[in-house]
């Protein structure tokens, strides 16, 4: 079986996370305008997705639901939905629960072949999560399910994978049970094609890391980098630690790049990274900056120094990325605000699509309102070569809170 994986041209390596992956970067023209392209319908369809989308050839858009469809769990265990140019949704995948997994909040990775790989959470007591495969012909296999020990437990990631297929991700929980919060700081993981499970490596918390809900970003030499939401050197806003930056080499040695202070430094990372030509590592923290809930956009250079490209002001500004960035072809960065932006209900707005010039400004693209365009955009962009910005939102939509695949122009 064919296991190649399609990968960027190495004038697009920058964009590093699989959200990207297929997409053909173009001149972006003038105007931004949104567009809803598929509502999602509560209990009838899956909803809220909380994943960064990926596209085909053909102009197709794939993503994960966290939410709905299914009757085996609570809130349904969610679902893997392809949507179509005109805006035709169809339901690839609708997990069952118990072994076929449940709650997927990460996002897809997409081979030549058409198949498509993901991860289910397994949260709200679903399980401890999956690996999976989607064949193109509809079959899904389970290539791994945790074990909640020292295999990891709760995969929130989207996975990456190397030229021979294998699958390299990040847990949230497990191995380490003494870490942290008693759950454990997390795991990396590979996934050979067959499903055979590698731990590479096993979070200790102080100083090194813990608690990873990123996916993974992969060179051309096999090195991995992420980020831990917490670990690291200790701050005053966490007992546990401000997050990392972190290397693991091929051979599992990690190096931590870069602990997080708090403050104006920003703090809790939950964002994938972007890597440069030059290896500069560009991502978000979710908390921090100019305010305790503002966050930052950083880079992290090869020698470890950190720069704070945008902190975040709140209100119109935009606040509490979670998202990772995306980069154009002359160097701004593009994302996404879980908050503010103000213009609807609730203390902190409704979330922003931001795009962040070399020199340091930042432009809002999108202010989000809570109404049926959608509102609380917590994934990653997509950037398509007709100058189009793809994304969701968690809630909105249909009554308020289905959520949304949109469409921006961006300037």
């Amino acid at each position: 079986m064919n296991h190649s994986f399609v990968f960027p041209p190495k004038s697009l390596a920058r964009f590093g996370a699989a959200l990207a992956m297929l997409v053909t970067i173009g001149q972006l023209p003038a105007g931004s305008s949104e567009k809803a392209l598929h509502r999602f319908r509560p209990h009838s369809d899956a909803y809220s997705p909380v994943s960064p989308l990926i596209a085909d050839g053909r102009g197709n858009l794939y993503g994960t639901a966290q939410w709905g469809a299914g009757n085996n769990c609570a809130l349904g265990c969610g679902a893997v939905f392809k949507i179509a140019p005109d805006g035709t949704e169809t339901l690839l995948h609708i997990f069952a629960g118990g072994n076929d997994g449940a709650y997927p909040f990460g996002g897809l990775l997409r081979n030549d072949n058409g198949d498509l790989f993901g991860t289910t959470s397994g949260y709200y007591g679903g399980g401890y999560g999956t690996v999976f495969k989607l064949a193109s012909n509809g079959k899904e296999t389970v290539l791994h399910s945790f074990q909640g020990g020292s295999d990891g437990l709760i995969p929130w990631s989207t996975l990456v994978a190397d030229k021979d297929g294998n699958l390299y991700g990040t847990t949230e929980f497990g191995a380490n049970a003494g870490c942290l919060n008693g759950l454990g700081c997390g795991i990396v993981f590979k996934i050979a094609p067959k499903g055979e499970e590698t731990v590479l490596y096993t979070f200790q918390g102080s100083p090194d890391g813990g608690n990873s809900v990123a996916g993974l970003t992969r060179d051309s030499e096999g090195n991995l980098y992420g980020t831990t939401a917490e670990g690291g050197a200790t701050c005053s806003e966490s007992e546990y630690g401000c997050g990392t930056v972190f290397e693991l080499t091929p051979t599992g040695t990690e190096t931590v790049l870069y602990s997080f202070k708090g403050g104006s430094d920003g703090y809790s990372p939950g964002s994938s990274l972007l890597i440069d030509a030059g290896g500069n590592l560009y991502g978000t923290t979710t908390w921090g900056g100019s305010c305790s809930r503002c966050g930052t956009v950083f880079r992290i250079a090869q020698d470890g120094t950190e720069t704070v490209l945008h902190s975040f002001q709140g209100g119109s500004d935009g606040e509490t990325p979670f998202s990772g960035v995306i980069e154009d072809g002359s160097g701004n960065l593009y994302g996404t605000t879980l908050s503010g932006g103000g213009g609807c209900e609730g203390d902190y707005g409704c979330g922003t699509v931001f795009k962040l010039a070399p020199d340091g400004t930042e432009t809002v693209l999108q202010t989000f309102l809570r109404a049926r365009k959608g509102f609380g955009p917590r994934a990653s962009l997509l950037l398509g070569k007709s100058g189009f910005l793809y994304g969701t939102t968690e809630s909105g939509g249909v009554r308020n809170f289905g959520g949304v695949v949109f469409r921006i122009r961006a300037d």
